[in-house]
C-alpha cells in the first residue's frame, strides 16, 4: 500500500530529467507487479496540487525507448492516485511546416512498435480498450489554451503549437532509414517518435487522462538531412525552459473537476 498520493503525473521525456517545479519534494520508490519503474518518483507540491514526476528514460537517460518499463511506470502513477498524466516528449518532423523548436499536440497515432508489452491484459482477463481518440480532450484543450495565452508563459511570444497531429511511433532506438521515413511521411502523419506507444494506451487502460506535448527536434531523414542525437539534444536544451513554463501554466489551467470519459474507459472494454 502506497501512503503518498498525487493528482497529476508527469513523465519527463528526453531532456527533462527533473521537473524543477515542485516544493517540499521527496523521492519514493514503488514496487509494481511489472517490475521496476524507470527511476524513483519525485512527489511534491505545485500551487497546492500534488504532482508526481518520473523521467521515463531515467534521470541519467540510461533507458532506451524500447526498454522502458511502460507498464510499471503507468501502474505506479495509478497506485499513487494520479488522475491525469502530462507527457512531454521529443519527436522528429514529417512535414516542412513543423519546424525544429515547434511544439506538436498529437490527437492520433500510428503504431510501428514491435516488441513492447502493450497491455495490462493477462491470462484470465481480456481488455479490448478503445483508443479511437487516444488522448484526453479536456487536457488537450488545456494545453491549447495555455500556449494561446502567451502572456501566461512569462511573456513568450514565439511558441508555435501544431494541433491535431498524427504521431508515428517506431520501435527505436535507431532512427529511420530514408525509405522508412518517406513511407511514414506518405501516410499523412505529422511527427515521429519512440515513446508514445504503449504509454498512452496503458494510461487509457488505467483510466487515467493523458496528453502528450511533443517538442519537434529535427526533420526526419525524408528531408535528406540525417538525424543525429546531438542535433536532438541541442534543440531540446534550447526548448527545455519553455517546456517547463508551459507545464507550470498548464497545471494551473487544468480544471479541478473532470468532465471527460477517460475514467470510464473499462466500462465497455472487459469481457
Amino acid at each position: 500500500m502506497v501512503n503518498e498520493k498525487a493528482e497529476i503525473g508527469i513523465f519527463g521525456g528526453t531532456g527533462i530529467y527533473d521537473s524543477g517545479l515542485l516544493k517540499d519534494s521527496k523521492e519514493i520508490t514503488i514496487d509494481t507487479p511489472y517490475g521496476k519503474t524507470s527511476d524513483s518518483i519525485t512527489i511534491g507540491d505545485f500551487h497546492g496540487t500534488k504532482i508526481a514526476f518520473l523521467p521515463r528514460h531515467g534521470k541519467k537517460h540510461t533507458i532506451p525507448p524500447h526498454m522502458i518499463n511502460y507498464r510499471a511506470n503507468v501502474w505506479a502513477f495509478k497506485e499513487l492516485g494520479v488522475k491525469r498524466i502530462i507527457a512531454p516528449s521529443a519527436v522528429g518532423s514529417l512535414k516542412e511546416n513543423l519546424q525544429p523548436g515547434d511544439f506538436a499536440l498529437p490527437t492520433q497515432f500510428l503504431d510501428f512498435t514491435k516488441s513492447r508489452e502493450t497491455s495490462f491484459s493477462e491470462n484470465g482477463k481480456v481488455i479490448h480498450i478503445s483508443v479511437a481518440d487516444p488522448f484526453c480532450p479536456e487536457l488537450q484543450d488545456a494545453v491549447m489554451r495555455t500556449v494561446q495565452d502567451k502572456n501566461q508563459i512569462n511573456g513568450e511570444s514565439n511558441v508555435t503549437l501544431h494541433q491535431d497531429c498524427t504521431y508515428v511511433c517506431i520501435e527505436g532506438p535507431r532512427f529511420s532509414t530514408k525509405a522508412e521515413s518517406k513511407f511514414f511521411k506518405s501516410t499523412g502523419a505529422d511527427i515521429i517518435g519512440m515513446t508514445l506507444v504503449p504509454e498512452c494506451q496503458l494510461a487509457r487502460e488505467a483510466q487515467i487522462c493523458y496528453v502528450s506535448i511533443s517538442t519537434v527536434t529535427d526533420y526526419d531523414v525524408w528531408a535528406e538531412k540525417p538525424v543525429t542525437a546531438k542535433e536532438v539534444m541541442d534543440t531540446l536544451s534550447n526548448n527545455v525552459q519553455i517546456t517547463k513554463k508551459i507545464l507550470m501554466t498548464l497545471i494551473d489551467k487544468i480544471p479541478k473537476i473532470k468532465n471527460c470519459n477517460c475514467e470510464k474507459a473499462l466500462s465497455e472494454a472487459e469481457f
